[in-house]
């Protein structure tokens, strides 16, 4: 008997929106910089395709370093700056959007000062640790999810990477309803990357510690790291939105040696 391909089934909200999906999009560094450019692309085609769009705040407590000027595109004149103003800015003068820029981190303390009290449809994170990737886990675990409001978290996304090597994992906030399927085996929950994956976030070798130099950053996290991540995983949420559904969750990324290893829904 042939076993039916797993398919996990995107919540319909995402397709066909009442208004902009909401994304908050935690970190404004190597990957968050990159994925902050993929996510204005992709409202700007999706507009175009006759949906609303997104609507995206970005939150970091960084400032910009000299560090920080070859991997992550910042000019001289923006050091000492907020990394994640300074982007939001560059992006809504560039596409027109009216994203926001929140310059303290996606902590539990904050929730009450967030924009719609931390709620989205949709959460990426680009953090430098473990530890700030259980925080993450902790606060949307806790969230109300009522479906009676169009913030209704739906999704986490998180982009991980130590020198040469990644990973991306896509998990849902709660059971996503699917619909039946003859063809597939509709699979209505994504586990969070910090429940299946815990012993691998706990050995990369993460820092929260600043690069002091180019060179520094650059011992830490390839050239080329982060914008790769990113593109692959802007690509599964572009198939997400185009297609509607998604027979992966996620892959491993080691750029040394150019392989890629898809993680399938189960």
């Amino acid at each position: 008997m042939k076993t039916q391909t797993a398919m996990h089934y995107v919540d319909s909200y995402l397709l066909n929106p009442t208004n902009p999906i909401t994304i908050n999009l935690i970190g404004a560094g190597g990957s968050g910089n990159a994925m902050l450019t993929a996510l204005a692309r992709m409202n700007h085609s999706l507009i175009a395709l006759g949906h609303p769009g997104i609507q995206l705040n970005i939150f970091d407590d960084d400032t910009v370093t000299e560090a920080n000027q070859g991997r992550q595109l910042f000019a001289e004149s923006e050091l000492g700056l907020y990394k994640s103003v300074v982007l939001i800015n560059r992006i809504n003068r560039f596409f027109g959007t009216d994203w926001k820029a929140i310059t303290y981190r996606f902590e539990k303390g904050k929730l009450r000062s967030m924009p719609n009290h931390g709620r989205a449809n949709l959460y990426i994170s680009c953090v430098d640790s473990a530890d700030a990737r259980f925080v993450i886990a902790d606060i949307l675990k806790k969230l109300p999810s009522g479906r009676n409001q169009r913030d209704t978290p739906l999704y986490w996304m998180d982009l991980g990477n130590s020198l040469k090597t990644g990973q991306v994992i896509l998990s849902t906030l709660g059971y996503i309803e699917q619909p039946k399927s003859k063809l597939y085996k509709p699979v209505s929950y994504l586990p969070m990357v910090t429940e299946e994956y815990a012993e691998i976030l706990n050995s990369q070798d993460e820092t929260d510690v600043p690069s002091c130099s180019i060179a520094d950053a650059l011992e830490k996290q390839d050239l080329f790291i982060n914008s790769t991540l990113v593109n692959m995983a802007g690509s599964l949420l572009w198939d997400m939105f185009r297609n509607g559904m998604t027979p992966y969750r996620g892959f491993f990324l080691n750029l040394a040696t150019f392989r890629t290893e898809p993680i399938r829904v189960q």
